[in-house]
């Protein structure tokens, strides 16, 4: 005689909800410097955090991302280099509930000032040191993601040619140059640096032109070349740092 078996009930699904914050890195005045929104909603309201929301249904996160951007501060996606960093789910993170973020990291070159809207009250670019420092807190768990963005762009900046998307083109090697100094927080040696660039295929090409600057000789002008990897890699300890 066949025996029945016990069937169990299934258990609820856990309410759960899904949003992407942005860190949003560029070079302004010579220093590295992320948009921050001051928050118009409860939590945290009036403090200062990473520019997101929540993901629509039917909506694909990178697109969710793009909204994002653009809804909050008024940049627009295609003038960024824009890739998913990690994905946050302490169950703790967020006083609102059980809430999963996926971060991205934008870079893009002397990126314009920025436009607040929807749940941002305003929106302005900040010191990457003054968070570090400690000068500025930021909600929820954003500083943790700036932080993991912050080593993600330093690596890549040893690893692939991501340098040249801080860089309007045409830029010169002294242009690049600030671009490591400002991410990496160190200062290069100007000579050592552009040996290193230009024995690397692919990085930068030369436009032909050079830039008449107020004193000094004429700079060469470049552009971003065809390589996504430098082989050999421009370490943070290598020996063109000054």
């Amino acid at each position: 005689m066949a025996t029945s078996k016990t069937v169990r009930p299934r258990r609820p699904p856990a309410s759960l909800a899904v949003t992407v914050d942005l860190v949003i890195f560029t070079v302004r005045d010579g220093q590295l410097q992320v948009l921050l929104i001051k928050r118009g909603n409860v939590p945290y309201r009036g403090e200062a955090a990473l520019p997101g929301g929540f993901v629509r249904d039917g909506e694909a996160l990178d697109e969710a991302a793009r909204r994002e951007l653009r809804e909050e501060t008024g940049v627009a996606s295609d003038s960024l280099h824009l890739e998913q960093l990690h994905a946050y789910g302490d169950p703790g993170r967020d006083p609102r509930g059980r809430i999963i973020t996926i971060a991205y990291l934008a870079l893009g070159p002397d990126l314009p000032m920025p436009l607040a809207g929807t749940d941002a009250s305003a929106a302005h670019w900040i010191p990457v040191s003054a968070i570090l420092d400690g000068q500025i807190t930021l909600a929820f768990d954003h500083e943790e993601i700036l932080r993991d963005a912050l080593e993600r762009a330093r690596s890549q900046l040893e690893h692939t040619t991501i340098a040249t998307a801080f860089c309007k083109e045409p830029f010169t090697i002294a242009d690049l140059r600030q671009i490591y100094e400002a991410v990496w927080g160190v200062p290069l040696d100007p000579s050592n640096f552009r040996r290193k660039v230009m024995k690397t295929e692919g990085f930068v090409i030369s436009v032909g032109e050079r830039r008449l600057p107020d004193i000094g000789r004429p700079a060469a002008l470049f552009r971003r070349g065809l390589a996504e990897t430098l082989t050999p890699p421009l370490t943070r300890s290598g020996s063109f740092s000054c």
